[in-house]
């Protein structure tokens, strides 16, 4: 567990906590119609379930699905309709969207990815350890802590890692930082290629413990007040997953093949 310094009010906190929790579950909820939609499950044209199924299916409240909603019709994949509910729609073919065009698949398209992330990331590090305040503090560390036990439990921490890379990006109160990674979306987390059966049960045991290791010290170095140390930890965490996909380019390994 990380502890920041500090006992702000437990009423505070406890706001705090709960829309830590949601920003999480609208990112995963997001995630997930994403796919159904690409699947087919939910093709184009078709009306997507009511808010009480899907609500009951996700485990979330009406608000958080609504947000998710929001996002995926900024996308142009959703557009409610008044009185009839919300339909799956194709987006615009002449429209460029940034980053749609990612295959997450591909060993280079991650690397492509990661060359940006560094160059972006490393400084919203930097930034966060100047800028964050006493609420995003709790943020990062809730989001690192959901993380760390998920390893633990061997369960995929794909989404919390993401979650905390947002929280991060976030604490740098520069927007453009938070939005860059919402439109990418936690499918380029690396870790995802080299998962099975949905769990991180197939993945070495001791990759998972180096990521949580070095996901506490950019945590750590940003509560510390310490922008060199936490632009430095980035880097370090970020260059790591990218030497070893270049690796894997070099030998000509898929990604599913990790």
């Amino acid at each position: 567990m990380i502890t920041s310094t500090g006992e702000p009010k437990k009423e505070t906190k406890q706001m705090q906590e709960r829309a830590g929790r949601r920003g999480t579950m609208v990112v995963d909820l997001v995630a997930t119609l994403r796919r159904r939609i690409a699947t087919g499950e939910f093709p184009v044209g078709s009306r997507l379930p009511s808010e009480a199924k899907l609500c009951e299916e996700a485990g979330v409240s009406r608000t958080v699905l609504r947000e998710a909603v929001a996002a995926l019709r900024a996308d142009g994949l959703l557009q409610p309709r008044q009185g009839s509910g919300v339909y799956v729609t194709e987006p615009p073919v002449d429209e460029a969207i940034p980053f749609r065009n990612v295959d997450p698949s591909r060993v280079s398209s991650v690397i492509e990815v990661l060359e940006l992330r560094i160059a972006l990331e490393v400084e919203a590090a930097a930034l966060a350890a100047r800028r964050r305040s006493a609420r995003q503090e709790e943020e990062m560390i809730a989001r690192f802590d959901d993380m760390e036990k998920l390893i633990a439990d061997g369960e995929t921490s794909v989404e919390a890692d993401f979650a905390l890379h947002v929280a991060i990006a976030r604490a740098s109160n520069n927007t453009r930082f938070e939005e860059y990674l919402t439109v990418i979306g936690p499918s380029l987390i690396p870790r995802r290629g080299v998962r099975q059966g949905g769990t991180d049960a197939t993945v070495d045991p001791s990759y998972l413990e180096l990521l949580a290791r070095e996901h506490r010290e950019i945590v750590s170095a940003i509560l510390a007040n310490d922008p060199s140390a936490a632009s430095a930890a980035m880097r370090k965490h970020l260059q790591g997953s990218l030497a070893r996909y270049r690796g894997l380019l070099g030998r000509g390994t898929a990604q599913q093949d990790l």
